[in-house]
This record gives C-alpha cells, sequence and structure tokens, in this order.
C-alpha cells in the first residue's frame, strides 16, 4: 500500500469524504521560531488597539484621576478584578466601565507587564495611553509594522 493511499481520510456527511494534509514535522520545527513571532506580534496589535480603545473611552467620558485595579486573587477572596477610583467618584467610574470592560482592561494590563508578577495596577486615567501603549507601539515599529490611526479590531467571535 503506498504512502498516499494510507492517508487518513476523514468523512463529513454520508458522502463528502475529505483527505487530510500531509504535513511534515520538520516543516513545523523549521517554522517554529517564525510562527511565534508572528503570534508574539500579532498580540502586541491587539493590545495596542484596545489600548488605543480604551484611550477612546477615556477620553469621551473625560475621566480623570488615580485609579488602582486590583487583580483576581483568591488569597484576598477576590474572584474578580476591580477598578477602584482612588481619586473621583467611583460611581462615574462604574458608569463608563462594565465587568467585561474591566476583565479586558486586567488581561491589557497583565499582557503589559510582561513576566512581571503584580497584583494590582495604579494609574493616572490622563497617562493611560501614553503609560501602557508606548511600549507596545515601540515593539511594532521595531517589527516594521506600519501603524495607521484608529486600527480598529475585527469581530472576535470567541470573546463574546
Amino acid at each position: 500500500m503506498s504512502r498516499a493511499s494510507r492517508r487518513q481520510v476523514l468523512s463529513i456527511g454520508p458522502s463528502r469524504p475529505v483527505r487530510s494534509i500531509a504535513m511534515k514535522i520538520n516543516q513545523l520545527l523549521q517554522q517554529r521560531a517564525s510562527l511565534l513571532r508572528q503570534t508574539r506580534l500579532a498580540n502586541v496589535a491587539f493590545m495596542y488597539a484596545e489600548v488605543g480603545r480604551f484611550v477612546g473611552r477615556i477620553v469621551r467620558g473625560n475621566l480623570r484621576g488615580q485609579v488602582t485595579l486590583y487583580l483576581a486573587d483568591s488569597t484576598a477572596q477576590r474572584a474578580w478584578p476591580i477598578l477602584v477610583a482612588d481619586e473621583g467618584s467611583q460611581a462615574v467610574l462604574e458608569e463608563h466601565f462594565l465587568d467585561k470592560d474591566i476583565l479586558d482592561l486586567a488581561d491589557l494590563l497583565v499582557f503589559t507587564a510582561g513576566n512581571e508578577p503584580r497584583a494590582s495596577f495604579t494609574f493616572r486615567l490622563e497617562e493611560f495611553g501614553s503609560r501602557f501603549g508606548l511600549a507596545l507601539r515601540h515593539e511594532l515599529e521595531a517589527a516594521g509594522v506600519e501603524l495607521t490611526d484608529g486600527a480598529e479590531l475585527p469581530q472576535d467571535k470567541t470573546r463574546e
């Protein structure tokens, strides 16, 4: 029996067999470094666009002052991250950031911190873009990524 005839055949429906695509492990291993780099850049680009989305929300809401985002911590009996207004009104902050927004913000801040373990992030809202977006921007530019103003994120159905 030839190698081609031993390939697995997957059935989709009663009469539509689909042959699997043969891929050699050496090809994957040779592409690994490039794929990891592209994945990292895609994540940096996504987070950079997220920074822009949060900056837009902060500017539209004319939000100012120092806030602290406390990450989820089971030892502190905090199952979800919380955003606390250290200055200004907590109620105003809660009007502009839903629970999902705070989860997204926590993901963003943890990503920008890299391997540095943190329990919280304290920052001024009016400095958010420069504080968290600048390093992401530099990494993208260093990789030769062309940045456009108002880069929009495609709809991610897995995040809904």
